[in-house]
């Protein structure tokens, strides 16, 4: 006799409903969460309007503050940063007291542009502040880079050293060695995962992880009260976000490409660090000041890594010594 059997597509059948709800759901759930996140972003810009002026060079806006009189000096902020760490640490007013200080809002951080038709190296970085300095009127400037911005005065020094007169270098990363940093971000860098993850899941992940990164790159010393004017909205848009994840991932490869211009450096050359930095390793400081002849390396007791708001006089320091070498060549050649 038969017996008929139950259909085995009828599980098939009635999951496949269930499948797509749940895929509908995660669709949903992305474009909303992208919709709140650029709300959000432009929250932040309205709260936040721009400091200063902008100069457009070759079809990019670069956002820039300018403060005092005399020597020019120019600052270029970390990895994921903006104008706004110079401003709260008290760094620019502090040197505008002797200095012209020129604060820029790198590429894709602050107010800046950052277009997707350009690689952001080091080296295109530089081309594109040398020419922003010339428009605005600045022939000679100390440069002073910290983190990131470290690569970009390095850079500016090898490629356009007619417009330097001497560096500052900050809690730099100088070689190339292992970063957790790079490989957690790689994926966040990448064409169209990036884009989704940035606008979706980063800027709440960001958040999230705000607390724990201020420990780190602020370590051993406690986030200063003063840092309360930083603003965290700004550093967790998606766009934001995503130039941050890109330069994580172009830094071995940018050291790798300007290391061999270290020790062709003919201007001063002031080379700072925290003492305790658990972000970048002190080797790395020490191995650039063997490789730049004629430099000069301060390691900052009980510091992290943000020395220019836990250690702001002694940054100053390093600034007015990097000038007082300037002049001592100067006079030697003449």
């Amino acid at each position: 006799m038969y017996f008929p059997t139950r259909s085995r597509s009828l599980p098939y059948s009635s999951m496949a409903p269930k499948s797509l709800s749940i895929a509908g759901g995660i669709v949903l759930a992305a474009v909303a969460s992208a919709l709140l996140n650029r709300w959000l972003a432009k929250r932040a810009e309205r709260r936040h309007p721009p400091l200063g002026r902008f100069v457009t060079i070759e079809g990019v806006r670069l956002h820039y503050v300018e403060r005092g009189t005399g020597t020019p000096l120019v600052l270029l902020h970390g990895n994921g940063s903006m104008i706004e760490d110079f401003q709260s640490s008290g760094l620019i007013d502090l040197a505008a007291e002797k200095y012209r200080v020129i604060a820029f809002d790198r590429p894709g951080f602050g107010h800046s542009d950052r277009p997707r038709n350009t690689v952001w190296t080091p080296e295109a970085q530089a081309d594109l502040i040398a020419e922003a300095l010339k428009r605005i009127g600045v022939s000679r400037a100390i440069v002073l880079g910290h983190s990131w911005g470290t690569l970009v005065a390095l850079a500016l020094a090898a490629k356009h050293p007619e417009q330097i007169q001497a560096l500052v270098l900050a809690s730099g990363y100088y070689y190339p060695n292992a970063r957790a940093d790079a490989v957690i971000l790689s994926p966040a860098a990448m064409p169209v995962i990036g884009d989704l993850l940035s606008h979706t899941v980063s800027p709440f992940l960001g958040r999230l992880m705000w607390p724990l990164l201020l420990r780190k790159i602020f370590g051993p010393s406690p986030v200063p009260s003063k840092f309360d004017g930083f603003p965290e909205e700004m550093a967790v848009r998606p766009s934001q976000l995503r130039a941050a994840a890109v330069e994580s991932s172009l830094m071995s490869p940018a050291v790798r490409g300007l290391r061999n211009a270290y020790g062709q450096l003919k201007m001063p050359v002031v080379i700072v660090a925290g003492a305790e930095d658990q972000f970048v390793e002190s080797e790395q400081s020490t191995k650039l000041h063997r490789d730049i002849p004629g430099s000069i390396l301060r390691f900052i007791p009980a510091t992290g890594h943000t020395v220019h708001q836990t250690a702001t006089a002694e940054i100053m320091s390093a600034i007015d010594t990097a000038a007082d070498q300037r002049d001592t060549l100067a006079t030697n050649a003449a």
